[in-house]
């Protein structure tokens, strides 16, 4: 029979064991630390947010041919950074169109002119599930986040996007208030074609089956669509750059490269305008910091 001292100990030993086996406590973020977070996992899946001290993007002057999709994604931000009602943002459409330049653009020309109220945190695809986690962290923040996924796209038979539906609208806690979610894609729908015609014909109520699989676009409230540009517009954004970065190259030369360029990339987009730029100032000797 054992006694109150031999139940004590083991109580103890118990309890020394949960606590090894137990998760340490998430470490306080200082949410001021940057103006740009990412979340990424260790090995053990638990969550972090680090913080990026310069992010890679381009000032929001230099994005050309998208004037219409820049207006309503910058006014859509500032009401979001001034804690007014927002949507979140669906940036689809053309390979290298701008979509994930905007987004981090846009984020730049708010917080200069918000004082740094908005931070960015961008999370990877594959990190999707662990959604919920990294809003428990920012719910009741003092700042306001924009949850940035570039290229969200889901394939087969994965259910991840069951989880992002919920947190967009769907879930009983609701998006905390302080939180919105940009993403970009290939895809309107965010799944590819075979998958959704694969639903339609394996299902037994295939509208149903598809609906299910479109909704999650549905949880999107801005819709903003981007297309390859005409050549004009390529012509556009090459000449920012070059009197952005002070290149002093007359068009009468870059410009015959430039169509060279697009004819051996098979298209024209912000993309193939930005790497043609690079390959020019870098031929002249022009560095771009």
């Amino acid at each position: 029979m054992m006694t109150d001292t031999d139940i004590l100990k083991a109580l103890n030993r118990i309890a020394d064991a949960l606590d090894r086996i137990a998760p340490p406590a998430p470490d306080e973020m200082d949410f001021d630390a940057a103006d740009a977070f990412v979340w990424t996992l260790d090995s053990k899946g638990r969550g972090t947010l680090s913080p990026v001290s310069e992010v890679n993007r381009l000032n929001i002057e230099l994005l050309k041919g998208v004037n219409l999709q820049r207006d309503q994604l910058l006014e859509n931000t500032r009401r979001f950074a001034n804690a007014l009602p927002a949507n979140n943002a669906l940036l689809w459409g053309a390979r290298g169109a701008g979509k994930s330049s905007l987004v981090k653009a846009a984020h730049a020309a708010v917080n200069a002119e918000t004082g740094g109220k908005l931070a960015l945190v961008e999370i990877h695809r594959e990190d999707i599930p662990t959604l919920p986690v990294l809003l428990d962290r920012l719910r009741g923040a003092k700042r306001q986040f924009i949850l940035f996924c570039d290229d969200l796209s889901f394939d087969g038979e994965d259910a991840s996007y069951k989880s992002l539906k919920a947190v967009l609208e769907g879930g009983i806690e609701g998006r905390p208030v302080n939180v919105l979610f940009y993403a970009t894609s290939n895809r309107r729908h965010l799944m590819a074609r075979d998958m959704i015609e694969n639903e339609r014909s394996t299902a037994i109520h295939a509208s149903e089956a598809v609906e299910e699989k479109v909704s999650l676009s549905d949880r999107f409230g801005l819709w903003l669509g981007f297309h390859n540009c005409d050549q004009d517009t390529y012509f556009d954004m090459i000449r920012g750059y070059v009197d952005a970065y002070g290149l002093g190259i007359p068009e009468s030369e870059w410009k015959p490269r430039a169509v060279e360029w697009t004819v051996t990339r098979g298209a024209r987009s912000g993309r193939v305008a930005w790497q043609f730029f690079q390959d020019l100032a870098g031929s002249r000797g022009k560095t771009l910091g």
